[in-house]
Order: structure tokens, then C-alpha cells, then sequence
């Protein structure tokens, strides 16, 4: 099977944007094309169309590759939950915790067979493969346990690709390093460098070129600039900067980083509106006075939400709202608003029973049986006999304990709810945003609060949004990017 592999030099390297943009470009040129990652660890997941748990960025390079997502591109994904400890979801199926120490005694052979397997499938269907690794191929302590990097290069004999993040500092430096510590037979898989995140004038980082060519006799196939366009992120740790200039920004959202928050990438839709402003907040930041809070999902919701009220963040919320603030929960969020949690047999590790920010009528109890669905359903609020599309990612049931307290979002009574002054919003749907023509009536009653005029609610979906995004990454990148000695 014809295969291409991005490892980068570090994490942050750029691997799933060079991987998304290759996609895209290759299918563009009429190559069928799937993206591939054996195994993710992530806290940003997505639900196929058959109800499977996969990594979300493998999601975006299928779109990028104008496929579906399929099981298949991403076969083992780890959920980190904290404690060392991480649920483990092989082909799209949650199969159970285990801690770090563990996990490759337990899963390793089941794990590289169900890669084996995928990538078999795989190359029945495509021309070309495009496998992205993690991490760094190089972590000498690692690799004889590597799942995701150079043991599926070589199983693949697949044309390799180093990226390396220029902007940190130290490129060539980790260029040379990670050569180095690969094996020969690794090494020579490597057959194009990318120096990734460039800003600053091109004519001065020849001579650098030219010197790291002739020390590894291995092409610079591309110098990619700087790229602005927001690109969906696999952990928590890239939300921490704001990725728009939104000087035209007159509504602001507060969203809550969790410790262990999960699809963050709800909110990309909202980051991609040119008037509403982005804050994420820690825990034991101080709330402020936004238009809006957002208390997004979280892989460990009972965990988190003891750190919301052990910071004072929970009581924040809690006045913020008494004083006329809006707030949304989605999924963990959701759940985190209402009366009780109950989680008897600690399946998130806190075993007991919780008070939650008493905002919504709701108890939620933990159960072994995880929801793991695509959805279609009709709103009801703020705009009735919408249809709007989303997906559940949850363990916990949760039931309405006063009903003439709150009104039903969906058709679905059991999927969101919204109280009787419009002032709190909770609901399961990852993905409500978007949803255009919802997302925009909900920003109008913020903006209605503020006395702003209201937005035209007849857009389009974010996808297609993100289509444009899309081309925008893949043309920057193809301008900067000579893929012959790969394709050749």
C-alpha cells in the first residue's frame, strides 16, 4: 500500500495540520486518500455515523480528504481522566480504564493488531494513505512500546516526513537530535524535512537550509508560514491563546477550562464569529462581567466540578447568574449545573454523591453504559421546528427532577433544557454551534440583553465554514511545499 508519514520533532509540532493540509491537496489532485492515526491520545473525540468514539482531528482530515469519518483513521483512542489513568476506546468501543504503567502490558498486541487491521481496510479502499504519528518518534524510553510512529512507517515502508515547530526555537537542533536517535532502518524512511510555523523573512534561513541538507542529505521539501486560520486542536493546552483578532467583537463568552475539559471544539464555530470575543478562564481566574458563561464537557465531571467549587468558581457562577447572567452547560457542563450527581460505583473515580451548582432541576447518576451517538432533532428554543444535528459522548442519565421549572430545547425531551427566564441553557448535543441558524438566535438574545442589533439567523452550517478554512490551510501550505520527492 502507498503511504505517506508526518512525525514531528516534538508534540506541537504541526503533525495534524501538515497531515489535514496533505489530504486535502492529494484529493484535490484526484489521488483517493485516507488520513490515519493508529493510536490518539485526545480529549476532543467525535461519533461516526455508526455511533463509534474516534479522535476528533481524524475527523477533520477525513473532511479534508472529503470523506465520512470512519473507525478506521483513528483505531485506538486514549481518553485521559487523570491519576495516570486513561479510558481506552479500541475500534470506537470504550473498553475499560487503566493506568499508564498498565496499559501496554494489557492492550499492547490487541492494539497493534487492530491497527494492522484498520490499515488493511484501508488500503483496499484508497490509493494513498496519510499516517500522522505523535508525539516525537525519538522518545528512546517509548519506542519499544510505540504504537503510533515509526513501527507503523516501517510496517507501511511509508515515505516519511519530519516537521519541526521553528517558532520554539532550537529547530535544526531537533532535527539533528531526532535523526540521531532513530534507528538506521527508521532513518532512512525519512525523505523530506518541513520546517513548520516560519515567521520572519525566507531569504535568511537559507543558509541554515542548505547546511541541515548537506548534514542529512535529506530534502527541506517546505517552509510553511505562520497560519492564522484556526485549526482544531487535540488537547487543552492550545486553547490558552486567542486565534482571532476580533476587533470587531462586541459580545464576549466566558468558557471555563476545565481541568479535563473535552470538545473544546464545540466552540470553533463561536471563535469563527467576527462579533463575539473568546475567553477561556481557569478555574481560579476571576469571572469578570462577560455576555455569557460556558461550562463545556469534561472527561472527569465530578472532578471537575469539586475544583469549580473548591476555587470559588462554582459560587462566581452562581451570583453571576442571580445578577443576570446567561450560562450554558454542554455535557459535562450540563450535568455539572444541575442539583446532584451520583456516581455509586466511581466510575470517574469519585465515588459518592455530589452537589452540583443548583442552576437547573437535575440529578444525573453515573453508569457503566456509555452514550455514543449521532443526533438529529428538532429545536424548540430559540427557534422552534429547527433541525439541528450533534452528537452524545456521556456516561451519566440525567432526569428532571421539576418539570414546570424548565422548558425542553429539542424534541428529545432528555437531550437539553433551558429555564423559565432563558437565563441557563444545558444540553447534551456537542456540536450545537454548528448549527448556524441556532447558534445565531442564541447569540441574539445575548446581543438583545446588550441592546445590539440582532445577526441574520440565514447562514449556513459550520461546515461549510470549515471547508473554506479548510482550502484556505491546504493552499497555504501547498504554496510552501514541494511533495515530488515524497510522491515520486
Amino acid at each position: 500500500m502507498k503511504a505517506i508519514m508526518i512525525v514531528g520533532t516534538t508534540s506541537h509540532a504541526g503533525k495534524s495540520l501538515i497531515t489535514t493540509a496533505i489530504c486535502r491537496i492529494l484529493s484535490r489532485c484526484g489521488w483517493r486518500v485516507s488520513p490515519f492515526k493508529g493510536q490518539n491520545m485526545a480529549l476532543n473525540s467525535y461519533v461516526t455515523s455508526t455511533g463509534q468514539e474516534m479522535g476528533h482531528a481524524q475527523a477533520v482530515q477525513a473532511w479534508a480528504a472529503g470523506l465520512t469519518p470512519a473507525i478506521e483513521m483513528n483505531p485506538i483512542l486514549l481518553k485521559p481522566q487523570g491519576d495516570m489513568t486513561s479510558q481506552v476506546i479500541i475500534k470506537g468501543k470504550a473498553l475499560g480504564t487503566v493506568r499508564a504503567i498498565d496499559y501496554y502490558q494489557k492492550y499492547f498486541d490487541i492494539g497493534w493488531k487492530t491497527i494492522c487491521e484498520s490499515l488493511e481496510i484501508l488500503s483496499q479502499q484508497f490509493d494513498i494513505i496519510v499516517c500522522e504519528g505523535a508525539g516525537s518518534p525519538a522518545e528512546i524510553n517509548l519506542k519499544h512500546r510505540d504504537l503510533t510512529n515509526m513501527r507503523v512507517a516501517k510496517y507501511l515502508s511509508a515515505s516519511t516526513i519530519l516537521v519541526v515547530d521553528i517558532d520554539r526555537g532550537g529547530a535544526f537542533a531537533h532535527i539533528i537530535g531526532t535523526l540521531e536517535l532513530l534507528e538506521p532502518e527508521e532513518r532512512n524512511l525519512i525523505k523530506g524535512i518541513i520546517i513548520n510555523k516560519f515567521r520572519g523573512e525566507k531569504s535568511l534561513l537559507y543558509s541554515g537550509i542548505q547546511w541541515l541538507e548537506k548534514k542529512t542529505n535529506i530534502p527541506v521539501i517546505g517552509v510553511i508560514p505562520w497560519i492564522n486560520e484556526a485549526f482544531p486542536a487535540e488537547d487543552s493546552l492550545s486553547i490558552l491563546k486567542q486565534r482571532y483578532n476580533k476587533s470587531t467583537a462586541d459580545i464576549t463568552i466566558a468558557i471555563i477550562r476545565l481541568p479535563k475539559i473535552s470538545n473544546f471544539t464545540d466552540f470553533e464555530p463561536l471563535e469563527a464569529e467576527f462579533s463575539v470575543k473568546i475567553k477561556y478562564l481557569n478555574p481560579d481566574d476571576s469571572l469578570g462581567d462577560p455576555d455569557a458563561v460556558i461550562i463545556p464537557g469534561s472527561k472527569t465531571t465530578i472532578g471537575d466540578l469539586l475544583v469549580l467549587q473548591k476555587s470559588g468558581m462554582a459560587e462566581a457562577i452562581k451570583y453571576y447568574q442571580a445578577s443576570g447572567g446567561t450560562v450554558m452547560g454542554i455535557c459535562g457542563g450540563l450535568q455539572i449545573l444541575g442539583e446532584v450527581l451520583v456516581d455509586s460505583q466511581g466510575l470517574e473515580g469519585q465515588q459518592g454523591e455530589y452537589e452540583g451548582l443548583e442552576l437547573l432541576p437535575l440529578i444525573t447518576i453515573f453508569t457503566p453504559k456509555k452514550v455514543v451517538c449521532q443526533r438529529q432533532v428538532i429545536a424548540n428554543y430559540p427557534l422552534r421546528n429547527l433541525s439541528v444535528i450533534g452528537y452524545e459522548i456521556h456516561q451519566g442519565r440525567t432526569t428532571v427532577t421539576r418539570p414546570d421549572m424548565v422548558k425542553p430545547l429539542f424534541n428529545d425531551y432528555d437531550l437539553g433544557f433551558v429555564n423559565s427566564d432563558d437565563s441557563v441553557w444545558g444540553n447534551y448535543l456537542h456540536g450545537i454551534f454548528d448549527n448556524g441558524p441556532w447558534r445565531r438566535s442564541w447569540l441574539n438574545i445575548l446581543r438583545k440583553k446588550r441592546g445590539l442589533n440582532e445577526l441574520p439567523t440565514g447562514i449556513a452550517n459550520y461546515k461549510e465554514q470549515r471547508e473554506v478554512i479548510l482550502d484556505s490551510i491546504a493552499d497555504k501550505v501547498n504554496d510552501n511545499l514541494d511533495l515530488k520527492p515524497i510522491l515520486k
